[in-house]
């Protein structure tokens, strides 16, 4: 085969290391992104990794999407820093509010826009949302087959074969080209960006595009184009009612037994009882 063209889509999600600082807008039910700062989804970054390595032994290029506010350049040049070689940036304030089905259409416009692609690498989800969804979404927007939860990959002329987590084991798939797979959280360490990464990434052009650049309808965008909805948040009550039991320890036991039988939680036959 020849070298292959390989797109990773990669999110910026609210630094783990901060998310006691999280809050959720009340009226829109969405994070408040801006009181975090932003890094790569680590999953994200497995799979720029695994892109980067399939580039590194079969030649090729690596792009890298991301849709996000116009912040994450910041992220998108550390992609870059890491071994990819261009960056797209779908940023537009019709895009707020996405569910995964309207994230999905925007990456798979970005797709067919960039055009050329064997592959795309996702990873397995996100930390902000964790759905799983978009990757296989996206798949079936473009019509390609895809491998979910891989632990690792590589390309057999037009075959492209993953070892993926099952809750089973493991198991080996194979899938043909143009395909998309996801990455588990297992997949492997990720890489730090060189030197000479980071010198060429200040100098790398991110291309921006909006929704109209896309050719997509606001009514397939955003919160127009979500068919779910976050009607409303709450924790949980987690108090609970105790009671202490009074006598002696064979006295309280079988009180305990005798009311655990009036609630009907536990109906062991007494002693002697048929």
């Amino acid at each position: 085969m020849r070298s292959p063209d390989i797109v990773v889509c990669m999110k910026p999600v609210p630094d783990p290391k901060r998310w006691d600082k999280l809050k959720l807008d009340p009226e829109t039910m969405l994070l408040c992104r801006d009181l975090v700062p932003p890094v790569i989804n680590p999953l994200d970054r497995i799979a720029i990794q695994q892109a980067v390595g399939l580039k590194e032994r079969h030649g090729g290029s690596v792009s890298v999407v991301s849709m996000a506010p116009a912040s994450a350049e910041e992220q998108l040049i550390e992609a870059l820093a890491l071994g990819c070689d261009r960056a797209y940036l779908l940023c537009d304030r019709a895009f707020a509010g996405a569910d995964t089905l309207a994230t999905a259409r925007c990456l798979a416009a970005a797709v067919r826009k960039i055009g050329a692609c064997d592959l795309i690498l996702c990873g397995g989800y996100s930390l902000d949302g964790s759905t799983a969804q978009v990757g296989p979404q996206l798949a079936e927007l473009l019509g390609m087959p895809d491998l979910t939860h891989a632990l690792d990959i590589e390309l057999d002329g037009n075959v492209v074969r993953a070892r993926c987590k099952a809750e089973e084991g493991r198991f080996v798939y194979e899938a043909d080209l143009p395909a998309l797979v996801t990455f588990a959280q297992e997949a492997g360490r990720p890489r730090l960006p060189s030197m000479v990464g980071v010198m060429k990434a200040a100098q790398a052009p991110i291309v921006t595009w909006s929704a109209q650049d896309l050719g997509l309808d606001a009514g397939e965008v955003g919160l127009k184009g979500s068919p779910t909805r976050m009607l409303n948040v709450f924790t949980a009550p987690t108090g609970r009612k105790g009671e202490i039991l009074q006598g002696s320890p064979d006295e309280a036991a079988a009180r305990l037994l005798e009311r655990l039988r009036a609630e009907k939680i536990w109906t062991m036959p007494r002693c002697g009882d048929e």
